[in-house]
């Protein structure tokens, strides 16, 4: 447990609108060690398809969220580079199908996360430039220099394995914040955190500066607090610097423009004093993913088809990860489910009435468990699946999505399927919305 304070308990990217327990135990799956930000790869790495690829393969960078496509997965984030960071171009990428969000230590998607928040990035080259949903840019574009922004904030690998928040990153990577010295004034200021592995010996880590305002919310146990309540408890001070101990705790961490000719310095939306409080912001994050979930289908892709006579077939499939343990449970041998084509968006294809109009349907005949610890973006769970009508979309290494029995049937807005076909240029906006590179 965390022990609490002396508290009580990036040119213009245009996009169109596209528990802690739980991500406890998503850091402590074996995995590659991540390469630093910024760390260039010698050889240009891309995704091969039907093969989840290996994480430290990646490249590893972060940006603030700018704008969103959630329905197209894809979006802008500004990089910080060498230069001033709020003169940085907005950067577009692309989710991979199976890539894994999260937020606040939780399964997530692209909609969950407010725009100015720090991610943290792993990314790679497009694995099809020919159908890529963003621009694709020249392989070498990380060490390009752009202007006053500098080196590194374009880089070619805009497609992205995983995107996760400041608290996801921490808990995935064994990393705590300690609160060092605050500095306040007229409600807001600045505060002094450092970064540090959350257990074993370290050298001293250097602390890093954060602005903070009275719309910083802080959270203990299950209350949530405002700056004015902690000046008034004495824990907070309304004017001045007062020390903190090294105080571990958990940071949402934003950008907003800073005076004084600072242009790289983040701001603090949220701190988390204990563990009580960073387990019901996962609870809640996690939740609101599994309601997701259930509405628009599991995501997964086709191992393999072993086509029968008159329409029927036996469909392997992998489901795909970094989703709640109850989500995956929900698929059982002999029960019934249905598959319907996707698009590398996971946009449902096919049909105009919703995704169950020309889903196939079916059993599940077998569901089998991952053997030993899965790739990141894999559950490692397999299922086959028998049906007496298989549709144009369900073809081996193709994206699909699966609804078991008991998920809620509804329809979709227009902007989350494609319709009859499925053509990857068939997206609503097209990628004629970003800027020529």
């Amino acid at each position: 447990m965390m022990t609490p304070l002396p508290f009580r308990q990036p040119w213009l990217a245009l996009v169109v609108g596209s528990l802690a327990v739980q991500a406890i135990a998503f850091s402590q799956q074996p995995r590659p060690k991540d390469k630093e930000p910024g760390t260039a790869i010698a050889d240009p790495f891309r995704p091969e398809p039907g093969r989840f690829p290996p994480l430290d393969q990646a490249l590893a960078y972060r940006g603030e969220l700018v704008f969103v496509d959630h329905a197209n997965r894809r979006g802008s984030v500004r990089i910080p580079g060498e230069g001033t960071y709020f003169r940085n171009a907005p950067h577009p990428f692309a989710l991979l199908p199976y890539a894994v969000v999260r937020y606040h230590g939780a399964p997530a998607d692209l909609r969950d996360i407010p725009l100015g928040t720090l991610l943290h990035i792993r990314g790679y080259l497009p694995p099809d430039p020919a159908t890529s949903a963003v621009p694709v840019l020249p392989v070498d574009n990380k060490n390009k220099t752009a202007g006053y922004s500098g080196k590194g904030v374009a880089p070619a690998e805009n497609h992205l394995l995983l995107l996760e928040d400041e608290p996801s990153h921490c808990l995935r990577e064994g990393l705590i914040w300690k609160l060092k010295e605050v500095e306040a004034k007229n409600r807001e200021g600045l505060l002094t955190a450092s970064c540090e592995p959350k257990q074993g010996p370290t050298a001293k880590a250097a602390g890093e500066k954060f602005t903070f305002d009275a719309a910083t919310r802080f959270w203990r146990g299950r209350e949530s607090l405002g700056i004015d309540e902690l000046i008034a408890e004495g824990l907070w001070p309304a004017e001045g610097k007062k020390a903190l101990g090294d105080q571990p705790i958990r940071l949402g961490i934003t950008w907003k423009p800073t005076p004084d000719g600072i242009f790289t310095r983040f701001h603090v939306s949220d701190i988390w004093l204990d563990d009580v409080s960073m387990q019901r912001a996962a609870q809640q994050q996690t939740e609101t993913h599994k309601a997701y979930i259930r509405s628009r289908w599991m995501p997964a892709w086709i191992d393999g088809v072993e086509y029968g006579k008159f329409g029927r077939a036996t469909v392997t499939a992998t489901l795909f990860g970094g989703m709640d343990d109850s989500l995956y449970a929900d698929f059982k041998k002999g029960g019934s489910a249905v598959i319907n084509g996707a698009e590398n968006t996971l946009k449902h294809t096919g049909g105009a009435y919703g995704p169950a109009h020309m889903a196939s349907k079916g059993t599940l005949t077998e569901v089998t468990g991952p053997a030993g610890t899965p790739p990141l973006g894999s559950s490692g769970i397999q299922i086959r699946f028998e049906t007496d009508l298989i549709v144009e979309g369900i073809r081996s290494g193709r994206v699909v999505r699966i609804r078991p029995n008991g998920w809620p049937l509804v329809n979709l807005p227009r902007e989350e399927y494609i319709g009859d076909g499925s053509d990857p240029r068939d997206r609503f906006p097209t990628p004629d919305i970003f800027p020529k590179y």
